[in-house]
Formats: structure tokens, sequence, C-alpha cells
């Protein structure tokens, strides 16, 4: 099944990776975001299978930008995925509490992330 995936992330090469990386790897259809604001909106509109979040991003960063979509009935329900360069143990035990269906690092293997995404969805 074709899967609708929505990348946020703040920088424009991260994005383009991962887009090419599913579009090639899986056939997926994917959507982008540069900024928290613009995650919740496309968000809201398109109600994607799963989001890959960046944590760290400018104006609202991605813990924000999940607790907005957490609160927002039209998406509480899709499932998120953790972007982070951060991936020591100590970062980890700060997103313990965070709703999300798994924690990615980066960089990441583009052409592994369809493969990933499959296995936390259990698709």
């Amino acid at each position: 099944m074709n899967k609708n995936i929505l990348i946020v992330d703040d920088e424009e090469d991260v994005r383009a990776i991962a887009k090419l990386g599913l579009e090639m790897g899986a056939g997926w259809n994917v959507l982008t975001a540069s900024s928290g604001q613009e995650a919740l909106n496309v968000a809201a509109i398109h109600k994607p299978d799963v989001i890959l979040l960046d944590m760290m991003m400018p104006d609202m960063d991605g813990r924000t930008t999940l607790q907005q979509l957490k609160a927002n009935p039209a998406t509480k329900k899709i499932p998120v995925i953790l972007l982070t360069a951060k991936v020591q143990q100590s970062d980890r035990e700060r997103f313990t509490d965070l709703d999300v269906a798994a924690i990615f690092a980066k960089p990441f293997r583009p052409l592994k992330l369809a493969e990933q995404i499959s296995e936390v969805l259990g698709s």
C-alpha cells in the first residue's frame, strides 16, 4: 500500500534526501514542511499515515510541534517518528515522556528509511 508521509525538517537537504529515499525506495507519497507551523497545517489538511519530525528547528521546535499535533483532534492519532542528532542515553531519556512511535538518529540511511518506518508501523 502506498503511504503518505510528512517530513518536517528545517534543513532542505535533509528533506530532499529523505523524500528521494522514500519515493525511490518504497514509492510512497511524500509531503514536506520546513517548520513546525507548516507541519501543523499540512498534517491537518492531508492527514499523512506517519510524520517524521526533526527535534531541533528554529521558531517552533519538535517537542512543541509534537504537543500541538497531539492536541489537535484531526492529527492526534497520526504516528510521529522523531528525527534527532542527539542519540545519547541522556538525550533519549528526555524523550521518554513524548507520545512518539520511534526515535531515529541522524544521519539516517535514506534507502533504509522506508523499511525502518514500516517496521515501526507494523506494516
